[in-house]
């Protein structure tokens, strides 16, 4: 059995299929979520999102937002989400080496450090989902 899952920013909608299996970045942990899950509502920390479709993997970087859990059907509403396939390794490498200089400062407010750590959180997602997509299709070409 299936179930749907909707994937939205306030810009577009990133994700919209019936997939088998998913597994969401909570606050409290992941959550697998699988058909007929019961309904449920949390917080999601930036992290890395895995759909499992058939023998499909796919990976989206979120950024935090909320996760609503139907019998049939899951909804994200992500402050951020990038698909695999949209995101730009050297863009993040780069991204990462900033925050990485700004927290080695250590002239900022607590609130200001905190919201950088999380920024770097999702910018090591971002990689690690990269690095993943780049060793699928190494994968890939080598069979």
């Amino acid at each position: 059995m299936t179930l749907k899952l909707e994937i939205v920013t306030q810009e577009r909608s990133i994700y919209s299929d019936n997939v088998d299996f998913v597994i969401a970045p909570g606050v409290e942990g992941e959550l697998g979520i699988l058909s007929n899950h019961c309904p449920l509502i949390t917080m999601l920390q930036p992290g890395e999102l895995k759909i499992i479709k058939k023998d499909e993997e796919i990976l989206i970087a979120i950024g935090g937002g909320f996760l609503e859990v139907r019998p049939d059907r899951v909804i994200i509403l992500a402050d951020i989400a990038d698909r695999d396939d949209e995101i730009d390794s050297q863009k993040v490498e780069e991204a990462i080496r900033r925050a990485k200089e700004l927290l080695s400062n250590g002239k900022m407010s607590v609130v200001d450090k905190t919201e950088l750590e999380t920024a770097l959180r999702l910018e090591l997602t971002r990689l690690n989902i990269a690095e993943k997509r780049k060793q699928k299709r190494r994968r890939l070409i080598n069979k």
